[in-house]
């Protein structure tokens, strides 16, 4: 039984650790193998489904990607991912390697005990678990990039460390990881990745291997095929949120806000950039439309970090809008957000 059951590959990680840009490289990298993956959208607007969507790459074509946009992946394990998976391995050709992108606020234990389930079980297996973190932030003492007045309270009060669910939900994510992606290391100096490192290695119990790479450039054979059967083990890689009921994520708020076409995509740039600083917003993702441009402005911050380029022409089945997720701790203020995003 177990040599008929589809490897899956877990790829967890908190918002903009580069989950997206890691898998692209994944998918565009397959060697021949057929791959599925499921993307699990945290907002309204599935960018990073029309992201990977967009690659355009044989291995992977359009309709094994899954999005699940109702809510975190390890909320909703009955109600979306098995219905997904049931989706993608009625697939003919039969797919080789199927791989789910957890939302940043995912708590990775949750969903590889839905492995043990006997009709999921009998049919898929864990390969293994990635954790995707960010090593610049990490350098600088932080589990995501934008994470300055977190910082400023734990180096304030030491007892904020078990009690911050940001912190709570990286350290699981870390905890249960059989590899770990320190994301954009070229961006680090060696003291820099040292103290990564060293932030990393606190949160784990078990010899897991730090893999330094800069815009998602892993080679897949070393992703890929670990051959783990995760969900026999899962009970041994503990968390904080062993032996609680339903966790929540209430800790974030997220919203889309609908822009008018843009003249200059810099200006929003620098607006976006503004409204991370200045709202404590964690992430903004999203497309938009360009004046007098047939082609789709992709836009992707985290925190003051705002990149966007234009990722390919307008269709006419395109519901031609500017809309951007914004993501953040909960309180965000949203009227004071859409001023500075909209004008």
């Amino acid at each position: 039984m177990t040599a008929t059951r589809v490897p899956c590959t877990v790829v967890t990680g908190f918002l903009g650790a580069g989950k997206t840009t890691l898998i692209r490289h994944i998918l565009e990298n397959a060697k021949g193998k057929r791959l599925a993956l499921i993307v699990n959208e945290f907002g309204d607007v599935g960018v990073d489904g029309e992201i990977l969507k967009g690659c355009g790459v044989e291995s992977c074509p359009e309709e094994n990607i899954v999005e699940l946009a109702n809510g975190c992946i390890c909320c909703t394990v009955a109600d979306d991912f098995v219905p997904a998976l049931d989706q993608i391995l009625s697939r003919t050709p039969k797919v080789d390697h199927i791989l789910i992108e957890t939302s940043g606020l995912a708590l990775p234990k949750p969903l590889v005990q839905a492995f043990q389930w006997p009709s999921v079980k009998s049919r898929v297996t864990v390969d293994g678990v990635i954790a995707v973190v960010d090593g610049p932030a990490l350098a600088e003492g932080r589990v995501a990039s934008d994470m300055d007045a977190l910082a400023a309270q734990r180096a304030q009060d030491g007892t904020l460390d078990h009690d911050d669910p940001v912190e709570e939900v990286f350290e699981d994510q870390v905890a249960c990881a059989d590899l770990i992606i320190l994301s954009k290391s070229d961006l680090m100096d060696a003291a820099g990745s040292a103290r990564a490192n060293t932030l990393i290695g606190e949160h784990i119990s078990r010899a897991v291997k730090i893999v330094p790479t800069a815009h998602g450039k892993v080679d897949p054979s070393v992703l890929l095929g670990l051959g783990l059967a995760v969900e026999d083990d899962i009970e041994n890689r503990k968390s904080h949120h062993d032996g609680m009921g339903d966790h929540e994520h209430d800790d974030f708020d997220s919203f889309v806000i609908e822009l008018p076409s843009i003249a200059s995509p810099d200006e929003l740039a620098a607006r976006v950039s503004k409204a991370a600083e200045e709202e404590n917003v964690l992430r903004v993702k999203g497309f938009v439309d360009v004046d007098a441009k047939p082609m789709r402005l992709l836009v992707q911050a985290v925190g003051p970090r705002v990149n966007h380029y234009y990722d390919r022409a307008w269709t006419p089945q395109d519901d031609r809008r500017s809309r951007l997720v914004v993501i953040g701790l909960k309180g965000l203020n949203r009227p004071a957000i859409e001023k500075i995003l909209v004008g």
